[in-house]
């Protein structure tokens, strides 16, 4: 009849699922204010350390233009990859995925809220450390950003679906002392906070961290193209992590 309410449930788009999905993320990792200001603070302190003193070794004369990127790749992979392997570790562990699974958000969406909501957090991070940078005597090429971003994403992507990947196969546990030692040596080997050994284009395949930190240092403090190389380096790890967790992903 002309006036009455005729109910028409039915699965919101897709679209507004994910969104509200990736809501959610931003909100708890909110909440878990203390995570967030350590997983700053770390790199905020090698950044200061090793680009104002001459604690260590760094090829050039100009300490903050090589430090300065180093530290914004280190706090992507210290973002995307340790701080959401664990966390949903044990999301996993808890109970949490296993009740988000019977929702309508598919796998992928839940993959892809994720990676988009560290994307988010991580960009506030860069432009924290980058402000602080600049303010220490660090001058980036702004003209350079996009490619610089453009790398960051792709990093990102990779290091979120390692983690998620790790998350679903290994006990909260494992993840968490895995994630951590991946951690450690991808710190000590990929030029950080000082010279690491030459591996050539080898070792921006072998290495995403190395090859991410190198990028931004082309492109942010030397205002040069991104080489060929660290794009295929980050795409490969990209597309290889993202469909290995989009496989092996378990809501439980």
């Amino acid at each position: 009849m002309s006036g009455t309410f005729a109910p028409a449930p039915g699965r919101a788009p897709v679209r507004s699922v994910v969104a509200s999905q990736i809501r959610m993320e931003l909100t708890l990792t909110a909440r878990r204010g203390e995570a967030v200001v350590l997983a700053l603070a770390v790199p905020l302190l090698v950044m200061l350390g090793a680009g104002l003193t001459e604690v260590t070794n760094v090829p050039g004369d100009d300490r903050l233009a090589f430090v300065v990127p180093g530290v914004l790749a280190l706090t992507v992979l210290s973002t995307a990859f340790t701080g959401q392997a664990i966390t949903t570790g044990y999301e996993r562990s808890y109970g949490v995925l296993k009740r988000l699974g019977a929702s309508p958000l598919s796998r992928p969406g839940l993959l892809f809220a994720k990676t988009a909501a560290v994307l988010g957090l991580i960009a506030g991070q860069l432009i924290v450390l980058a402000a602080v940078g600049a303010a220490v005597g660090w001058r980036p090429h702004l003209e350079a950003l996009l490619p610089a971003l453009g790398v960051t994403v792709l990093a990102t992507a990779a290091y979120s679906g390692l983690a998620l990947l790790m998350a679903s196969l290994l006990r909260p546990e494992a993840t968490t002392g895995a994630a951590t030692l991946i951690y450690v040596l991808m710190l000590a080997a990929g030029g950080i906070m000082f010279a690491a050994p030459d591996l050539g284009t080898a070792g921006w395949f072998l290495l995403p961290l190395a090859a991410h930190a190198e990028a931004l240092r082309a492109t942010l403090s030397h205002g040069e193209s991104v080489p060929l190389a660290i794009w295929l380096s980050l795409a490969a790890w990209a597309v290889v992590m993202v469909t290995a967790a989009a496989k092996k992903f378990r809501w439980e």
